[in-house]
């Protein structure tokens, strides 16, 4: 997700008019470090009240919106309504394009529909994002527009899937009604229509379109090697190509293109051409991510893949918030299968600071953990503060040096715990996007 995060909001792009010009709903993200305050009060419950240095709080819980866990809230007193990122003055993602779970289209309509009745006497309404709005009268009709708008993208992408038509073929074909296309707040700055409508598809049906075609398709490169032989190899795709830009056909470009640069990803003149594309199509969206993801495409295809991914250790203050079953399930999604096969480890994973041990197994080339007292059988103890094993893990410290360091101590067999940390991939997010 970060890797893609560069792409959707152009980090490497110059800040200029054929670069980054803006987010959507600012004029760019924070690349800096990351930390939480531990809440002093946990709001769970719509219509829950809080009075804060004198200031009576109304909250409404929007979870499943715009994230798994927000709310809204009311400040009676002033008649000042806070939507957070429930209403916006764009359209918001549905999905979005650096890559997290599709979220709830018809659970957001409704929450804005909540929001329009519990504060219906509302004179202010301020977000997370972009400026204020006054009036009551306008701010009802702001609500209206933008609920409904997720309501039509969500039921009018189910009629078209429930009459055949595919998530590619929807997208195509929807567009908002006048009655919510004129809303100025309903432009497609940042979220779109296109792929907001192949956000509920995904939701309801996945990623498969239901043309078997799809189902088993050749990966990237091996299609492109036989793409461009059909098309009667690279020289005639080229001009072939060639003569679409020229005509302005640059989605279709862009496909071809993709074809011939994942065949041969040395092809100078085809990289050159598909840079120039993604020019082209950037400049001419709307979205903000849109443009940035297309032109950092091209910044790629001009420059290579990026040398600097996103630093965890910039993270770390809000990483010292989460869980030792949290560090345990991101350790699980990087253990290599392939180099784990045939390997049977038992180890115990002792959190001193938390008063919690973990018995950690690997077999089958899977990793499996649970809380539980020390396994006597294991092949190894390890005895280290939560701290400590979150320094090792985003690399403050290299493993096997951090094993041997006076932070951690452990007891059994010291082979067997090397063997086992050698296991996880540590992966920087360099790779490439547009080549293979």
């Amino acid at each position: 997700m970060s890797r893609r995060a560069i792409y959707m909001y152009g980090r490497d792009l110059p800040r200029s008019a054929r670069g980054h010009v803006d987010s959507g709903i600012g004029k760019t993200p924070a690349f800096g470090t990351h930390a939480i305050i531990a809440p002093t009060e946990i709001v769970d419950a719509t219509g829950q009240q809080l009075a804060i240095d004198g200031v009576q709080v109304v909250f409404q819980i929007i979870s499943g919106s715009e994230a798994p866990a927000e709310f809204a809230f009311y400040l009676p007193q002033k008649k000042v309504f806070c939507g957070a990122e429930l209403a916006t003055h764009t359209l918001h993602n549905l999905y979005t394009l650096r890559g997290t779970k599709v979220r709830d289209g018809l659970a957001w309509s409704g929450f804005i529909q909540e929001a329009a009745r519990m504060f219906a006497d509302a004179d202010v309404l301020i977000g997370a994002h972009h400026w204020p709005m006054w009036g009551r009268d306008r701010i009802q009709r702001f609500l209206q527009v933008q609920g409904d708008t997720y309501k039509y993208i969500h039921d009018q992408t189910l009629r078209l899937a429930n009459a055949g038509f595919t998530p590619r073929e929807i997208a195509e074909e929807l567009e908002l009604p006048a009655a919510l296309r004129g809303s100025f707040g309903n432009a497609d700055y940042y979220g779109t229509v296109s792929h907001n409508s192949k956000a509920v598809y995904q939701a309801y049906f996945g990623w498969y379109d239901g043309n078997p075609a799809n189902l088993n398709p050749l990966p990237p490169t091996e299609a492109g090697k036989r793409y461009v032989q059909f098309m009667g190899g690279a020289e005639n795709v080229m001009s072939q190509a060639q003569a679409s830009f020229d005509a302005g056909d640059y989605r279709w470009v862009a496909e071809v293109l993709n074809h011939l640069v994942m065949s041969n990803p040395d092809n100078v003149q085809a990289r050159a051409l598909l840079a120039r594309t993604y020019d082209q199509l950037g400049y001419q969206a709307e979205s903000a991510p849109w443009r940035d993801v297309y032109l950092a495409a091209a910044y790629e295809l001009r420059f290579g893949a990026t040398k600097q991914g996103v630093n965890v250790a910039d993270a770390k203050d809000l990483l010292k918030e989460a869980s030792a079953e949290d560090f345990l399930a991101a350790l699980a999604v990087r253990l290599n299968g392939p180099d784990a096969e045939g390997k049977k480890i038992v180890i115990n994973m002792d959190f001193t600071d938390l008063g919690q041990n973990y018995v950690v197994t690997l077999e089958n080339s899977v990793l499996h953990f649970r809380e539980a007292p020390v396994d006597s059988t294991a092949a190894a103890t390890l005895h280290l503060t939560r701290d400590a094993y979150l320094s090792m893990s985003i690399g403050g410290k290299a493993t096997v040096e951090a094993l041997l360091s006076d932070d951690i101590s452990f007891e059994g067999s010291t082979v067997e715990l090397v063997n086992f940390f050698t296991l996880f991939d540590k992966p920087k997010g360099l790779f490439p996007i547009v080549t293979p």
